[in-house]
């Protein structure tokens, strides 16, 4: 998974110490870290003739809360930070305001938590010319990383590997239905019979893309004059149903990357009449959406594939093998993190593509890792387990520290599953939400590996979302139980 990919992109003189990063695609700003780099901000603003500034940053539930600023606050910003109400860290998917949180709430006032924005991730919003967007990273008030928050977990793991003397690179892949609906007509619709962009079951179409191709052109330039591009885009099997393998990078951009691509489709179908979706498990008689994660790591003084060895039988090293026996030791008590809505658990069922056990094998799709490649370019694991509704910031975060985890301790994998995973005798998934947690809550290396900090609030955020569940009364219910009971 070498990078590179080229493009034009604005640089200022790197900080004393800082390794040089690979450039990307995309009209977007680069090492503007510090204040200075404000004047050449200004210019790459008139150039582009650049009105507004959105800024944003992706909640624990994966959802992106953001708003946007003036010319003149965001500048102000650039400087000094600014405030962004910390309720964003506690409410729920829904907004409705969590009852269980320590780190805001009544108790606190829900005040103004500190937040600096990304210069480093600028970029003009393709179907918004005259307006640019950056990141925040929220920080504490002695200017450490918030440990709450997702993206600063995520830079936290990411710095642990380069201390190890590796720079990891991840993939995303997404996979996504499309319905001929807005947001209003789903609510009035009760989100039930609702009408797919595409009917029946075509897998890799030629011919259902090139009959939607204003829309899956739009998604594709839109998608690489935003800075994520796409390697592949195909349709899924299901109706309606889309694949897209966003171009690989450095850990970090990675996951900017997979976390802006749900808002690029979702933006660009909106703008169609369309609604893109994201959930897991959209309707039981069909596969669930996927949301691989493809990673490896790589040395950072040779920029050699770590996950390569050429005098091994198999092309893997011991420090592959032993990330992958991390990964396999710690998925159970992990899950919560990589299935995090109740939804999740209704794709991991045998015989449809989705992980039930922690297992894996070499080009294996019915293992929850699968091993993939054999050249010191392209050999890499791909994490199945996780769905189209995973954080991305926390799934890469968590799995990349399990893998870590298990080079630090040389754990061993499992024996590799050559045939069906579905039929092996290895350790089940957790089946609910609600059981993925207390899994989690008891783990001893999840806070060791994560953080006390970051798990205690995110325990507590999936023990809410598993109460709401468990006191609601489904359509399953009423249609089975009302009249007969």
């Amino acid at each position: 998974m070498a990078n590179r990919s080229k493009a034009k992109v604005i640089t200022l003189p790197q900080p004393a110490g800082r390794r040089a990063r690979s450039k990307d695609k995309g009209d977007t700003v680069r090492h503007l870290r510090e204040p200075s780099g404000t004047d050449l901000l200004h210019k790459w603003f008139e150039e582009k003739g650049v009105k507004q500034v959105k800024i944003g940053a992706v909640d624990v539930d994966g959802v992106w809360r953001g708003k946007y600023v003036s010319m003149d606050k965001f500048f102000s910003a650039c400087k000094s930070g600014l405030g962004f109400c910390d309720v964003v860290f506690g409410w729920d998917i829904t907004d409705e305001l969590l009852d269980n949180t320590r780190v805001t709430g009544w108790h606190t006032g829900y005040p103004d938590g500190h937040a600096k924005v990304d210069l480093s991730t600028g970029r003009i919003i393709p179907w918004e010319p005259d307006t640019a967007a950056f990141l925040l990273d929220f920080i504490n008030p002695d200017g450490t990383p918030f440990e709450p928050s997702p993206r600063q977990l995520l830079q936290k793991i990411g710095q642990r590997a380069r201390d190890m003397g590796f720079m990891p690179r991840f993939g995303a892949e997404y996979e996504f239905f499309i319905f001929k609906e807005t947001p209003q007509s789903l609510k009035e619709k009760g989100y039930e019979r609702l009408t797919p962009l595409t009917p029946g079951m075509f897998g890799y179409s030629w011919l259902r893309t090139s009959l939607n191709a204003p829309l899956v052109h739009a998604i594709i330039d839109g998608c690489r004059d935003f800075g994520v591009e796409l390697e592949g885009f195909h349709t899924e099997t299901g109706p309606g149903v889309f694949e897209a393998a966003i171009r690989y990078d450095d850990l970090e951009k990675a996951a900017d990357k997979a976390a802006l691509f749900k808002t690029v489709v979702k933006e660009i179908c909106a703008r169609h009449g369309l609604t893109a979706c994201f959930m897991a498990k959209v309707d039981p008689k069909l596969p669930g959406c996927s949301g691989h994660m493809h990673q490896s790591l790589w040395t950072l003084r040779s920029d050699e594939n770590a996950f390569h060895d050429a005098e091994s039988a198999d092309g893997m090293s011991t420090t592959m093998r032993h990330y992958i026996g991390g990964v396999m030791e710690l998925m159970p008590e992990l899950t919560a993190l990589y299935w995090p809505t109740v939804n999740s658990y209704k794709r991991s069922v045998e015989n449809t593509w989705a992980p039930v056990t922690a297992t894996w094998g070499r080009e294996n799709r019915t293992t929850a890792v699968r091993v993939i490649g054999d050249s010191p370019k392209s050999m890499r694991l791909e994490y199945r387990q996780t769905g189209a509704d995973m954080n991305a910031y926390i799934g890469m975060a968590a799995s990349l520290a399990a893998g870590l985890w298990g080079i630090e301790n040389e754990v061993t994998p499992p024996e590799p599953c050559a045939g069906n995973g579905y039929s092996v005798d290895a350790p089940r998934l957790p089946r609910s939400l609600r059981e993925a947690v207390t899994l989690l809550k008891g783990s001893k290396r999840a806070r060791q590996i994560l953080g006390e900090e970051f798990v205690d609030h995110f325990v507590r955020t999936r023990e809410w979302e598993a109460r709401q569940y468990e006191r609601a009364v489904t359509n399953w219910e009423l249609e089975r139980y009302m009249e007969l009971i």
